[in-house]
């Protein structure tokens, strides 16, 4: 007890003493709980906390002090405080240097200074504060809070100037502002607090409330005005996938209002080159917010695949644009959607003024010049047309202007009307020379599961050269589709079709100045009506309805063929081991020439044996079996009862070939004899009058007759031999040759006798397939009697092309019992380079003596561009149309225009 009382008063006496010797220093006065005095009294260290206090009102709390009286250089330890309560500065760190004469501080590990008076902390791995300069340097993970403005500045390195109240940043620069939500990164940062206003040196990126993001060089951020400019060249990203390039800039950040130089604007980042929008202006104000701005000088490049045509460069050229409401404006523009050249564009368009309205989707051109390579063609005080983006909208279409030797010249504008979302209609009026007008009409409309298009129209006055006399014409195309959408069934569509006309030539006579329909007949002498059903599921396709056929080059008594009602029905094939069994049924009502009716069923059971192949001898052989039931009853019908008939008729066939193949190393060489036997005992439908064509590719079909009622009747050898020779080196290079007869034992007077398949030896048939190379193509087919002394059928198909020049030679007789035609056309064609080609057909009737059409023409095409030159001479002649020789010139100005003028 004595000893512990001994060392607490020493303890005290020892304190006092320091502190007795620290104050007459004047200095620093030292309160520590356990000291240490070495170097006679010059080195005072302290230990298990305490505090040293200046002369100035500085306090420095610790763990443990080391103090050298003669440098006055205090060193604290472990969880140090440094307080400079007159300048309001603290420090926290793990280790404080301070020398007092120099009132220099050296903070290491974790160090903290707030300068309270200025609502500042600063954080760093090392800290050096100069208390005579006020300057405080930072190093190592720096970061500074600005407490009173919500900011923070992290760094490699700081210098923080307090009476300046000047910060510098530098290494790894990043100055965030929360609740502007501003964030920019750099590498080094001048920040005048006072001012509010921050410099950066070097690359700079700014990101703004997830919105933007600036990268440019010494940016300038002036947070009191809220606003950014820097004259170095500058790129900025939008949330919208935009590209801003400027060679310098000055953006207002709350009112997003964007002013800059040399501006260059990419649309649609996220999508591939070729389908970007690309704007340039030499100068501009741009509100981002709103949407809006003003430019100067402007260069816009469009979406290379706007017009569906990858190679088009369409742009727009202009002194200034604006945007407001969604309405872009471009003055004293040209626009073209040309490939870009070093020379002028084959077509543009040089507006006073060209106006695209977003929101309307169209595109408005005023006081417009049509130039054609710079030269003037047209002229339009005003016109438009829709946006790349629409399918429909109302408005006018291209006007037409043609000739005609029947109808003289003529003039239409078609309009072209959406009525709503799913309707439209198109009004085409067509004024005539000749007094007369057309007017043809389309209705459209689209629903969920139908569809229904009309074409309708109407002549006044059309006065006829066979009859001289006037008289009213008109049309009615009409097509529904409906999805009727039935469960149990993949497919289930009902159709009506309806094609009428007042005048047999009249689709002849105004076809040319009808617009585009894609319900207008195909065969101009063939009219259709009625309805049909489909319906198909996995197991079947059933088809079934009513047709109404009308051939307007028939009498008005014979025309008219009415098929009420027909069906067919096909199973899908049953397939075993053995092999595959099909049925298939099929019936009509048909009533024609007035008073000609028959009525019919037909049943079809076909059993196809799967292919046997004899070993070693390489053989292939199957077997086939046919049925088909007749029901049948008619009315002045060549064969068919007017009391109900029932009839079976099978037939069996066998086939078999020997497939052959040789080969070395320049070819490969395939022979195959085939053969087909055919045993029919049963009698056919009388269709010798039938016109039918056979030759190589459909002899071994085993309807090659197409008769649909009836089996091929009486007993029939098939053969016939197919050689291919084959270059391995070029595949360009072959040679296919076929050949076939029939072998009947009795003549069969029911088959149609142009085919002579009636005869106990039918004509030979044979076709060759020869590529001399990649030039020189010959496709022959034929046909001679069985003795081979008369050809009955020539054709000849001769193709030879040559860099540049293609011609093909057309050759078709027929004689005896295959006919009478005897037909020569040759079709040619000539490219003198990318652009400009030539082309020449013409076709002439030998049996007739007479040339039918003479077609010449050349065109000039390029990617924008079409222009054309075309003489016709036809010499056919029906009723009001006469022979004719026109010529048409057209031009296609693509995707805006295409005219047509056509002078006879």
């Amino acid at each position: 007890m004595k000893n512990k009382l001994i060392k607490f008063f020493l303890y005290i006496f020892l304190s006092l003493t320091i502190n007795i010797h620290s104050s007459s220093d004047e200095l620093i006065n030292l309160n520590i709980t356990e000291i240490e005095i070495t170097d006679n009294g010059n080195i005072l260290k302290g230990y298990n906390g305490g505090e040293a206090i200046t002369d100035d009102g500085i306090s420095i709390l610790a763990e443990n002090f080391e103090y050298n009286k003669i440098l006055t250089h205090l060193i604290a330890t472990k969880n140090v405080i440094y307080n400079d309560n007159i300048k309001e500065i603290v420090i926290n760190a793990d280790k404080i240097s301070y020398i007092k004469k120099k009132e220099e501080i050296e903070g290491v590990g974790k160090v903290v200074i707030k300068d309270q008076k200025r609502n500042l902390n600063i954080f760093a791995d090392k800290i050096f504060y100069f208390k005579k300069q006020n300057q405080i340097i930072a190093k190592g993970n720096v970061k500074i809070i600005d407490l009173k403005k919500n900011l923070t500045i992290s760094a490699d390195e700081v210098d923080y100037f307090k009476k300046e109240e000047k910060i510098i940043a530098n290494g790894n620069v990043k100055f965030d502002d929360p609740l502007k939500e501003i964030i920019i990164k750099t590498n080094t940062i001048t920040y005048f607090k006072k001012l509010e206003k921050i410099y950066s040196e070097g690359k700079t990126e700014a990101k703004i409330s997830s919105k933007y993001v600036f990268k440019s060089s010494n940016i300038t951020f002036n947070k009191k005005n809220m606003e950014f400019f820097s004259s170095n060249k500058t790129e900025i990203r939008d949330d919208n996938n935009s590209l801003y390039n400027l060679n310098s800039f000055h953006y207002e950040i709350q009112k997003e209002f964007l002013k800059g130089t040399q501006v260059s604007i990419v649309q649609n980042m996220d999508k591939i080159p070729s389908e970007r929008n690309n704007y340039f202006f030499e100068n501009g104000f741009f509100d981002l917010k709103n949407k809006i701005y003003k430019t100067g000088a402007t260069k816009i490049s469009l979406n290379k695949n706007m017009f569906d045509r990858s190679e088009n460069d369409p742009r727009v050229y202009g002194v200034s644009s604006e945007h407001k409401n969604g309405i872009t404006t471009v003055k004293k523009a040209v626009f073209t959607s040309c490939k870009k050249n070093d020379t002028c564009p084959p077509w543009s368009i040089e507006s006073s003024l060209i106006k695209h309205d977003k929101k309307k989707k169209k595109i408005i051109y005023d006081n417009s010049i049509l130039k054609f390579y710079n030269l003037p063609v047209f002229y339009f005080p005003k016109f438009f047309h829709p946006d790349p983006t629409v399918n429909r909208q109302s408005g006018f279409l291209m006007p037409k202007i043609s000739s005609s030797n029947v109808l003289g010249s003529s003039i239409s504008t078609p309009y072209f009307h959406v009525i709503s979302e799913n309707k439209d209609f198109t009004f085409n009026p067509v004024l005539y020379s000749k007094k007369f007008q057309l007017f043809q009409n389309e209705y459209r409309q689209e629903n969920k599961r139908s569809s229904l298009i009309l074409d309708f129209g109407y002549v006044n006055d059309f006065k006829s050269s066979s009859t001289k006399k006037k008289k009213d014409s008109n049309h009615l195309f009409a097509k529904f589709k409906k999805n009727l959408n039935l469960e149990n069934f993949n497919v289930s569509d009902f159709n009506f079709f309806l094609e009428r006309v007042n005048k047999d030539t009249y689709i002849k006579i105004f076809s040319d100045n009808f617009i585009e329909s894609k319900i207008r007949p195909i065969n101009y002498d063939m009219l259709k009506s009625g309805f049909d059903l489909l319906l198909e599921n996995d197991d079947f396709l059933l088809t079934g309805g009513a047709e109404i056929n009308e051939d307007l080059t028939k009498i008005k008594s014979d025309r008219y063929q009415y098929v009420f009602p027909y069906y067919k029905f096909t199973q899908n094939p049953i397939y075993s081991n053995y092999g595959s069994l099909n049925f298939s049924s099929s019936g009509s009502n048909v009533l024609d020439q007035t008073n000609n009716l028959k009525s019919r069923i037909i049943n079809d059971v076909s059993f196809k044996l799967n292919d046997k192949i004899f070993e070693g001898i390489g053989i292939k052989n199957n077997i086939n079996l046919y049925l088909k039931n007749l029901n049948s009853i008619g009315k002045n019908v060549q064969d068919y009862k007017s009391s109900p008939q029932f009839e079976v008729q099978s037939l069996i066939e066998l086939n078999s070939e020997l497939p052959l193949l040789r080969s070395n190393i320049e070819k490969d060489q395939t022979l195959i004899p085939r053969i087909s036997l055919r045993l029919n005992p049963s009698d056919m439908k009388n269709h010798k009058e039938d016109k039918r064509k056979i030759n190589t590719d459909n002899i071994f079909n085993i309807n090659r007759l197409g008769i649909d009622d009836s089996l091929e009747s009486g007993n029939s050898l098939t053969f016939g031999i197919n050689y291919r020779s084959e270059n391995r080196e070029d595949n360009n290079k072959y040679l296919d040759f076929k050949l076939a007869s029939v072998l009947r034992d009795d003549i069969e007077e029911r088959i149609p006798t142009q085919t002579t398949l009636n005869k106990k030896n039918s004509n030979i048939f044979g076709s060759v397939d020869f590529n001399l190379s990649e030039n020189i193509n010959l496709d022959y087919q034929f046909a001679t009697d069985n003795k081979i002394e008369n050809f009955t059928y020539n054709s000849v198909g001769l193709n030879f092309s040559l860099n540049n020049f293609v011609t093909e030679f057309n050759f078709i007789k027929e004689d005896f019992e295959l006919g009478n035609t005897n037909i020569f056309e040759n079709i040619t064609s000539f490219n003198f380079d990318e652009k400009n080609s030539l082309s020449f057909k013409t076709r002439r009737n030998r049996e007739l003596n007479l040339t039918e059409y003479y077609n010449l023409v050349y065109e000039y095409k390029n990617d924008c561009l079409t222009a054309g030159i075309q003489f016709n001479k036809t010499f056919y002649e029906d009723s009001d149309l006469k022979p004719s020789e026109n010529l048409i010139f057209k031009i296609s100005f693509y995707p805006i225009t295409s005219i047509e003028q056509k002078i006879e």
